[in-house]
């Protein structure tokens, strides 16, 4: 228990402190890869070695840095954004929810760090954001999506939300397949200890969207989840 509270602290406290640095680091760096760098990534590693958290990560040599990519990840614990952030060898963006980036301080740091809120309750601001989210891909900015939309309490893979797939589409982006296995026993709903243990992170090889259409996404949608089914289920 005294662990728990104590690491729990740390995190906290270690967070609120790198965040100040990134706001501060922020003023010269409009596109956030000062911050990925020097702030997330850091900020990711220490916590997951303090944690006792081993990391497996296979498939790195599907990712290429030479073109914007989108990755789409599974999602089973809040350790998994450690995970993305110390294990992917390239800078990028999250695309978030834009209730989150209302929350105070942490909202403000991640719009300073460059990632991108998409707004899902009003239609007509709805698209406004997609566009700007498919500019900065464009642009050359590689983005990481949790296609489930809200975290598995149990491992098991959910449902599939089409947003990302609308955003892959319009850009024209490969997608790359992400299964994090192992994380929900990390941390378990409800719970404040945070468990020892390892976590198996594979990356697929990047899917291309450039034959599928708003009519067939449904396809599209079932290719990225039967990769991420086959890596979480026998892990090749």
């Amino acid at each position: 228990m005294i662990r728990a509270l104590l690491l729990n602290a740390f995190i906290f406290m270690f967070t609120i402190i790198l965040c100040a640095f990134a706001i501060l680091i922020s003023v010269f760096d409009r596109n956030g890869k000062w911050i990925h760098s020097l702030i997330e990534v850091p900020w990711a590693r220490v916590i997951l070695r303090l944690s006792g958290i081993k990391v497996n990560a296979v498939g790195l040599e599907n990712i290429s840095a030479a073109k914007p990519l989108i990755f789409m990840s599974n999602h089973q614990s809040y350790f998994d954004i450690f995970t993305l952030f110390a294990f992917l060898p390239v800078n990028f963006k999250f695309i978030m929810k834009q209730e989150l980036m209302k929350i105070p301080f942490f909202g403000f740091t991640m719009k300073r760090a460059a990632h991108i809120g998409i707004e899902r309750n009003n239609p007509r601001k709805a698209v406004m954001s997609m566009n700007r989210a498919v500019r900065r891909i464009n642009s050359g900015t590689s983005v990481l999506i949790f296609p489930e939309g809200t975290r598995s309490i149990d491992g098991r893979l959910l449902s599939f939300k089409r947003g990302g797939f609308s955003l892959a589409l319009k850009s024209g982006c490969d997608i790359v397949p992400v299964a994090i296995r192992g994380s929900y026993r990390i941390v378990l709903k409800g719970s404040l200890k945070i468990n020892k243990g390892c976590i198996d992170m594979f990356i697929g090889e990047p899917i291309s969207v450039k034959e599928y259409t708003r009519k067939n996404v449904s396809q599209l949608m079932e290719k990225v989840r039967e990769a991420m089914l086959r890596y979480l289920e026998d892990g090749s």
